[in-house]
C-alpha cells in the first residue's frame, strides 16, 4: 500500500501498488475532483509537491492536454492517468 498526502485538504489515504489516483474518489477519499477519468478534461489536475517518480510515466496524451491547459513543466499531471508506485505528495488544482 501506498500513501498518498494531499496538501489541499490536509488528509492522506492508502491505496495498493499500480492503482490510479481516480480510485480514491470511488472510494470517497480527500475530496479529489474528477471529470471524465478518461484523462480528457483537465478537471484533475493535481501538482505533484513530493514523489513524482512514484508515479507512473505521463504518456503523449496527458502530456498534450496539460500543455493546452499551460502546464508545461513535469510537476503537473492528470490525477485520473496517474498509478501509483509509491508514496506521494499532492495539491489538486
Amino acid at each position: 500500500m501506498h500513501k498518498v498526502h494531499v496538501n489541499t485538504t490536509g488528509e492522506s489515504f492508502t491505496l495498493p501498488h499500480d492503482a490510479y489516483l481516480s480510485d480514491a474518489a470511488e472510494l470517497q477519499l480527500a475530496g479529489l475532483t474528477f471529470g471524465c477519468r478518461a484523462g480528457m478534461c483537465g478537471i484533475c489536475v493535481i501538482e505533484v509537491i513530493d514523489g513524482a517518480a512514484n508515479l507512473s510515466l505521463p504518456d503523449e496524451d496527458e502530456t498534450r492536454l496539460l500543455a493546452f491547459l499551460g502546464y508545461m513543466d513535469a510537476s503537473h499531471r492528470l490525477a485520473c492517468q496517474c498509478q501509483l508506485r509509491g508514496d506521494v505528495t499532492i495539491l489538486q488544482r
